[in-house]
């Protein structure tokens, strides 16, 4: 599907469908006012968030002043409401609601069975995390799966999107006592939410991620899972004591030979194939987690690293021919430009060989 989210999302259709279930459950509901400040003001150009927004705004223009009689009123609506339509109902409490907590987070904890909350609860978070950990801690022992992952994708340290939360950025403990109850979680949705909050973690505390990492380790397939993806980084960016927690070999064992790329000058949109000789000194099965590095050149003129998988598995003692195709195609994120670009080859973390590759234009 090459439609933007925002044209498919917050579309005519769906909008009479939010207006309806408005209207049945507030029957002074002016639909008619409804869609005309919706549509006011270039709609078409928005963003799919800035509609959103817009959405909200309408709802709080065309629903009673009474913020208590509102909320009712689009808790009523919000079951039948599906897909990003639905975050306009969290969104509505993050813009009015924050006069008035102690209905604004339990509205909170509804709304996210139908449209995420993660996003809204984040700036009650922000204000006084203290006063909303209760809640995180009710909503990890709730029935339904996506309160739970509120629980955990709510106070995520850099959730992409989401405003930073400076206060869980410099001290995570109050986090990590919500993803402990959460660690063994059935659903695989909250299982990832809070793997990627771990994730979060180990970007400003590796060392504190590290040993959470060591304790959950072990247990079963599904915390193993969890305690991978959330040191992917760590294992990314070549951490040592994350290489050893997964018994990846000591790379000292390890050597790279014969690397070579083909051709050594290719033009922009143009595949490489690079071609190296893994020696493993080590044995009698050994497990290798096998990358490479290209330092893009941006218009700057400055380098931009960005490693790719090659393997990760186990090798026996000797030489191995690997080869591996790189395309120079330009792509939504990321550009190309005439250079010089290095190649690495990196083993365990640890750089081995490298070599160049003339791109032009």
């Amino acid at each position: 599907m090459n439609e933007r989210l925002k044209d498919i999302f917050f579309t005519e259709e769906s909008l009479n469908s939010l207006a309806e279930e408005l209207k049945d459950a507030y029957p002074e509901f002016d639909q008619s006012m409804f869609f005309e400040l919706v549509y006011s003001d270039g709609w078409q150009e928005m963003a799919l968030k800035e509609k959103m927004h817009r959405t909200a705004d309408c709802m709080r223009q065309t629903l009673p002043e009474d913020y208590p009689r509102a909320l009712e009123i689009l808790k009523q609506a919000a079951p039948a409401v599906k897909g990003f339509e639905a975050l306009a109902f969290p969104d509505f409490v993050e813009k009015f609601g924050f006069e008035d907590w102690d209905l604004s987070l339990p509205a909170l904890g509804y709304f996210t069975k139908f449209g995420s909350s993660e996003f809204a609860i984040r700036p009650f978070l922000a204000h006084d995390y203290k006063r909303v950990m209760p809640y995180l801690h009710d909503w990890a022992g709730a029935e339904d799966e996506n309160v739970r992952r509120l629980a955990s994708e709510g106070p995520r340290p850099r959730l992409p999107w989401g405003i930073r939360l400076e206060v869980f950025i410099s001290d995570p403990g109050s986090v990590l006592e919500v993803l402990e109850r959460l660690k063994d979680d059935p659903s695989e949705t909250v299982r990832r939410s809070v793997a990627n909050n771990l994730n979060d973690i180990s970007k400003d505390h590796p060392e504190i991620a590290l040993e959470v990492a060591e304790r959950w380790i072990g247990y079963s397939e599904d915390r193993d899972w969890i305690v991978k993806h959330a040191c992917r980084g760590l294992l990314k960016s070549g951490d040592q004591r994350a290489m050893r927690l997964f018994g990846f070999c000591d790379p000292q064992n390890v050597a790279v030979e014969q690397f070579g790329i083909i051709p050594a000058s290719a033009r922009i949109g143009d595949k490489v194939k690079l071609k190296f000789q893994l020696i493993v000194d080590v044995g009698p099965e050994t497990l290798i987690r096998l990358e490479y590095r290209v330092d893009y050149v941006k218009a700057s003129g400055k380098a931009s690293p960005k490693v790719f998988q090659i393997s990760e598995k186990s090798y026996s003692p000797g030489p191995h021919s690997i080869t591996k195709n790189h395309n120079f195609a330009d792509m939504s994120t990321r550009r190309h430009y005439p250079a010089v670009h290095k190649i690495s080859i990196i083993v365990n973390g640890i750089e081995k060989a490298c070599s160049q590759v003339e791109l032009s234009s």
